[in-house]
């Protein structure tokens, strides 16, 4: 069994184009806020380190940047981690992923509430709302449809 991490990016200023929209002063506030969060948990061995992987959009690469700046990890961009992608697609690549250290996905709505959706309950119908920078923690034994559990949802507005 291992954990999967979802993320959506802090909140982002409106504009066109889309993939081109930056993090707001909130949002870079957001992302470092749950950086340290996650960095904490690392220090004390209550999470492994995750493997980190974003969406080529600029403000979830802004988002994962930060975190991997306090994390101290490489990251990764997937193509296929964008707002309008296909969670099955994001189910089918997490089937073929090692077991070992967590993955987190950083990403947009509605792509993480419908990939919540798809995993715990087995359908992207089911899946559930992510304000920005909230952080889902789900564990499976395979990450097919309607095998996950969630672990913990975490926002910023909970955190100190």
């Amino acid at each position: 069994m291992h954990d999967v991490l979802i993320m959506r990016h802090g909140e982002a200023a409106p504009g066109y184009p889309d993939h081109a929209r930056r993090l707001t002063p909130r949002g870079e506030a957001e992302a470092e806020k749950m950086a340290r969060w996650l960095a904490r948990r690392v220090a004390e061995g209550e999470l492994c380190m995750p493997r980190m992987y974003a969406s080529p959009y600029a403000r979830a690469q802004q988002t994962a940047q930060a975190l991997c700046d306090v994390l101290g990890a490489p990251l990764e961009t997937l193509d296929f981690i964008t707002p309008e992608d296909a969670p099955l697609a994001v189910s089918d690549w997490l089937l073929h992923q090692p077991l070992g250290a967590p993955i987190m996905l950083v990403s947009h709505m509605p792509l993480v509430g419908d990939l919540a959706g798809l995993l715990v309950e087995g359908s992207p119908a089911q899946g559930i709302g992510f304000p920005t920078a909230a952080i889902a923690e789900f564990e499976a034994d395979v990450w097919a449809a309607g095998c996950a559990q969630l672990k913990r949802f975490t926002q910023p507005s909970q955190l100190r």
